[in-house]
């Protein structure tokens, strides 16, 4: 599995779930935000001062993005983070762009991801 460069962004974050079908506005331009809409339920993930109201909320994520792109076809990006934090114990939230992945986990497992990712072999800055 390739060496990566991760960087865990400053925010921290809220995972929020509503009804399908809730009207949402998108979240303000950041790091990163997320607002999935999907026939069971529609997610968003915003900075945690984002949060709306009226949502069932998960509050204290913290977010690394993968730095580099790769094309559709190579496989096991995702899983070359996923496997040390599995390995670690630790729990995760994982979304996908076009161009890069993105995985959350518990602000208190942030700095075990960041040796466990960094023991295997991966890089990882702090966003300033």
């Amino acid at each position: 599995m390739p060496a990566l460069n991760l960087s865990l962004l400053r925010d921290v974050y809220a995972v929020c779930r509503f009804p399908p079908g809730t009207p949402m506005a998108a979240p303000l331009p950041g790091s990163f935000s997320l607002l999935v809409q999907a026939s069971e339920e529609t997610t968003l993930v915003c900075p945690i001062d984002q949060a709306p109201p009226g949502a069932e909320i998960d509050v204290g994520w913290r977010c690394f993005r993968i730095g580099e792109s790769f094309d559709f076809s190579v496989p096991g990006i995702l899983a070359s983070v996923l496997a040390p934090l599995a390995q670690a114990g630790i729990g995760i939230f994982a979304t996908s762009t076009f161009s890069t992945d993105y995985v959350l986990v518990k602000a208190g497992d942030a700095q075990g991801a960041v040796a466990a990712l960094r023991e295997a072999g991966h890089t990882v800055d702090h966003e300033t």
